[in-house]
């Protein structure tokens, strides 16, 4: 089968993309939110919080092996999972709200890919130099100075990423106990591939994938358009003011209608980590990171115009602007039916978590009858039923429990194992305990088919006591 040279090719090789350094308020914003977001992330592990002496110390710990979480004075526990899902509808809900007011935000300045990127971008141009200089440096065929650089840049790319991932094995156990024993190399093999796994994808994803993974491999371009409608205010380029765009020699001025005030000098393009032009209208690849505007607000400043030829933009002010009226305010895009909506729903699920939170008690107890079989007959005629209760304790301190029925007398309590009815339960922990409820011969309980119990466990030297509800199988005659 036979090809002709002019046969268009379906795939093309990636172009790296050299975004040139920028100022301004946007670009500013951006340091500020990488240095916080990066602080929190590899700080946090080390901070200190007193847990008792059966407890690591720390503020913020994943405890896989008992499957509780920790965050500074809240523990949240197996059976309290509803916790994490609440926050994780609460992130959905806030991605939802802050896409519909002001697009692809998170994109822009707060995602993990969009931070790494960001660092990994700040040392390749610290180590090669701006746009212009990191270009010749690609193009060049390998020498002692490309060679020198390059080595240099990807060092310095894999101690960050071994950091990153070695910050974030650091939540799931006691971190200065981990540090040690990762450099003395007698950690156990999982933190080491676990860092190792993060090492790569850090490396990889911050310094050469960078925006195909927002491209190719992230969803959220593709489910934010469901998201977005004309009131959401985005990046966007002011056509109507910037064309016809031309060229601008210095000292030079445009007969009077003949030209807009884009000059065509590429800055907004040249600064983008996307590599897109944001004159040619919204894209999928727009992050909306905003420092296309601080790349053209500099040039307007420099040739005389007013800002804002690129700028956060409603496509609903597109034709107010265009007949030279005023946009409404932004507040009005912002605040609107679709939003406050939004706004709700977070808010609800926020205050109902934080009323659970301060609700729940310390201790918790659940109740298992024992199925096989339901019932025994003793020898004197009374039935007996077992029930496998599980006792936990979360608090710092030992606690010994009272176990007891509520509210009839006629069923009595034992524990196996144990000559009264009480039960000790160390801090932080749970206890799987075997207990008898026995009604005697002749009691309704004992002739009944079943009869609805409640066993409560109150703490000793203290006045916290909960129950939980079970029933009572009887002979049924």
């Amino acid at each position: 089968m036979s090809t002709s040279d002019d046969t268009p090719q379906l795939y093309a090789a990636r172009e790296p993309i050299f975004p040139r350094r920028v100022s301004g308020a946007f670009r500013t914003l951006k340091w500020w939110l990488l240095a916080v977001m990066l602080g929190i992330y590899y700080v946090t592990p080390w901070i200190r919080w007193d847990r008792g002496p059966e407890m690591p110390d720390q503020a913020v710990l994943v405890d896989l092996a008992n499957r509780r979480f920790f965050f500074f004075m809240i523990e949240i526990w197996p059976h309290e999972f509803y916790f994490v899902a609440g926050l994780l509808i609460m992130a959905g809900i806030g991605l939802f709200l802050f896409t519909s007011a002001l697009g692809r935000v998170w994109c822009g300045y707060a995602c993990p890919q969009t931070v790494w990127t960001d660092l990994f971008i700040l040392v390749e141009r610290w180590i090669e130099g701006d746009r212009n200089a990191r270009l010749r440096l690609y193009r060049q065929k390998w020498n002692v100075e490309k060679t020198r650089k390059y080595g240099l840049k990807w060092l310095v790319w894999l101690l960050i990423a071994v950091a990153t991932g070695g910050a974030w094995v650091f939540y799931f156990t006691d971190a200065p106990t981990l540090l040690r024993d990762l450099v003395t190399f007698s950690a156990h093999p999982v933190a080491y591939t676990t860092i190792a796994v993060l090492t790569g994808t850090t490396f990889l994803f911050g310094g050469f994938f960078r925006e195909q993974v927002c491209i190719y491999a992230c969803p959220w371009p593709r489910i934010q358009a469901a998201m977005m409608d004309e009131d959401t205010i985005t990046v966007a380029y002011r056509e109507w003011r910037g064309e016809p765009r031309g060229k601008l020699k210095k000292g030079q001025a445009a007969p009077e209608g003949s030209q807009g005030d884009c000059i065509d000098c590429m800055a907004c393009v040249n600064v983008c980590p996307m590599g897109i032009d944001i004159r040619d209208g919204q894209q999928l690849a727009c992050i909306t990171c905003g420092l296309c505007i601080d790349a053209c607000n500099d040039v307007m400043d420099r040739i005389g115009k007013p800002r804002g030829l690129i700028g956060y933009l409603a496509l609903s002010d597109e034709v107010r602007e265009r007949d030279g009226k005023e946009p409404i305010s932004p507040w009005k895009h912002v605040f609107r039916l679709r939003t406050m909506i939004y706004t709700v729903l977070w808010a609800g699920i926020g205050v109902a978590l934080v009323v659970a939170l301060f609700l729940r008690t310390d201790i918790d107890m659940s109740i298992a009858p024992i199925r096989n079989p339901t019932f025994v007959v003793l020898s004197d005629g009374s039935v007996r039923n077992a029930y496998d209760i599980r006792l936990r304790n979360m608090h710092n301190e030992p606690r010994q429990f009272f176990l007891t029925v509520a509210d009839n007398p006629s069923i009595r309590l034992t524990i196996e194992g144990a000559p009264g009815q009480l039960v000790s339960v160390d801090p932080d922990q749970q206890l799987n305990q075997r207990v008898y409820l026995t009604a005697a011969a002749g009691t309704p309980a004992a002739r009944g088919e079943q009869t609805p119990v409640q066993i409560w466990a109150s703490v000793i030297d203290g006045t916290t006591r909960i129950f939980g509800e079970t029933v009572f199988n009887g002979r049924g005659q």
